[in-house]
């Protein structure tokens, strides 16, 4: 049997779904036989109705037409799409009368999505049969009334737009060879195998190309309701290889690790019994969970690794999860996800020649870099339901004692200021640096990593700035003419500035750093 894929919250306004009344909706120009499937249909399981396969593929032809004319007309913008919250009958009976196009709208997209989920349960009927047409297997034109939904922005309507971008998820990803692959081998609820038709993925390329562009377009969002319109479809488009590489190639994976570091620093802030704190740990989940699917790629594709490894975000991301261990379910797949990372090799694709070779080691070091070592450590004194969960803290436990075995301290430090995530600890004191100041001037001597310090001075984080301030500071005081060589670099410009910052920590570090630079006895400073 099929999995019927995420599923799609109820619309506000469904109980006034069975009180619409098709004749006076003239703008929907709908046909006498059209109007007569749709009664049909409300009155019959949907079961009968999808058993044929032309009842099924006119009944979905319907629904998509009631979608494009009723957005033509301006729904998808009225009263309707203000309503957030489910409405009583009668404030969904008042929703209808003030706005029927609008109902029509999330009616559409409801009904809809219910034929593509039992087609996926295993109906002799298929999504293919439905939504493909010709010898070719050709995607219908009538899709792009779902595209249109989405196209309207931030002042569309918000169960629209997530049910569309699901259906039209749920209808592109049927035609990858992947999922193909996959139907060719399932069964009908009866046992009996299920016929698979050609489908034509050539067709739903740009389709799918225009989808994947709108989800992340929402993952660039500081909004958790922009982000969580987006959710259902690309948890839909995590199923399949050729969805998973679209995602990647559209930068998919930065903007999704740019979420969980916002959504992790949300939710460690807010009151863990809260409704608000629920819901945000269960957004937190999905994306966590998306961003652990695309860690299955990692093997087969040196620009995935790549992505991956970018400025160390994915790392930073997944190890805040696993620091503030929001719930199980989310350090679960955090740690899955770290551990496939880990252990991800080349062999498949190496990358072109003459770039730098990304694989578990590479990840293994940001891994110490973001202190990771500590939040482990924590973990294995945790109680937990699931057994997988201790086997994956074991197994990354492991795996960074052995890689840290192989690092110096300094290497230690010199990997963590490069991935910019500082953090408080035994690289950040005076005795570190009075061993270690020489090596700042690097193997070529262009202070390489001194001038990525200083550029951490600007960080959003308050801590990597505070930790920046000390670090150029304690530099300057065990470095031969290190006062001169961090004012010739600019850092004194930088650092003025953060002595009125408003947090205490920044303003005390960054006139400690400012002295430092400014005075010449240190045992005045120190």
């Amino acid at each position: 049997m099929a999995a019927k894929g995420p599923p799609l919250a109820p619309s506000p306004v469904a109980l006034a779904f069975p009180h619409i009344q098709w004749d006076p909706l003239g703008s929907l120009r709908l046909t006498a036989q059209e109007t007569a499937l749709l009664r049909m249909a409300e009155t019959n399981p949907i079961e009968y109705t999808l058993a044929d396969s032309r009842d099924a593929s006119m009944y979905a032809r319907v629904l998509l037409k009631l979608l494009a004319e009723a957005a033509a007309a301006g729904a998808v913008t009225g009263e309707v799409s203000k309503i957030l919250t489910p409405r009583d009958e009668q404030g969904a009976l008042d929703a209808l009368n003030a706005d029927p196009l609008g109902v029509v709208v999330h009616y559409a997209i409801t009904k809809l999505h219910s034929i593509i989920t039992t087609l996926m349960d295993g109906s002799s009927v298929t999504v293919s049969t439905v939504f493909y047409v010709g010898k070719e297997g050709v995607l219908v034109d009538q899709w792009k009334a779902l595209l249109r939904v989405l196209n309207k922005g931030g002042k569309g309507d918000a169960f629209a737009q997530a049910g569309a971008a699901l259906c039209l998820a749920l209808i592109l990803i049927t035609s990858c060879p992947s999922m193909q692959a996959n139907a060719k081998s399932a069964k009908s609820k009866d046992g009996k195998p299920v016929k698979v038709r050609p489908v034509s993925y050539a067709s739903a390329v740009e389709p799918l190309e225009a989808l994947t562009a709108w989800i992340v377009s929402q993952l660039k969002s500081s909004s958790s309701q922009t982000v969580g319109l987006a959710i259902p479809a690309m948890t839909a488009l995590m199923g399949p290889t050729e969805s998973r590489l679209l995602f990647a190639a559209s930068g998919g994976i930065k903007y999704l690790c740019r979420q969980l570091r916002s959504g992790g620093k949300k939710t460690s802030k807010s009151d863990s019994n809260s409704k608000t704190s629920s819901s945000s740990v269960q957004q937190l989940y999905e994306l966590t969970f998306c961003l652990w699917t695309m860690t299955y790629e990692l093997n087969s594709s040196y620009s995935i690794r790549s992505d991956f490894a970018k400025d160390g975000a994915a790392v930073a991301a997944l190890t805040e999860l696993v620091s503030i261990a929001p719930r199980e379910k989310v350090v679960r797949v955090a740690l899955s996800a770290l551990r496939n990372l880990a252990n991800c090799t080349v062999d498949q694709d190496p990358g072109p020649a003459g770039t730098p070779k990304v694989d578990g080691g590479v990840f293994l070091t940001e891994m110490i870099a973001c202190r990771l070592m500590k939040g482990i450590e924590y973990l294995r004194d945790r109680q937990f339901t699931d057994p997988d969960v201790l086997d994956d803290v074991d197994a990354i436990y492991k795996l960074l004692v052995d890689n840290y075995k192989e690092m110096s301290r300094w290497e230690v430090y010199k990997t963590e200021v490069e991935s910019g995530h500082l953090q408080w600890g035994s690289t950040h004191t005076e005795a570190f640096f009075k061993e270690n100041a020489r090596m700042m001037e690097g193997p070529d001597g262009d202070f390489k990593l001194l001038k990525v310090l200083i550029a951490l001075l600007t960080s959003k984080d308050e801590d990597v700035a505070a930790i920046a301030c000390h670090d150029i500071g304690e530099f300057v005081r065990f470095y031969p003419n290190g006062r001169a060589i961090v004012k010739r670099l600019g850092a004194k410009e930088l650092v003025m500035p953060l002595i009125e910052h408003d947090n205490v920590e920044v303003q005390r570090h960054a006139l400690q750093c400012v002295s430092k630079i400014m005075v010449q006895h240190w045992e005045y400073v120190k």
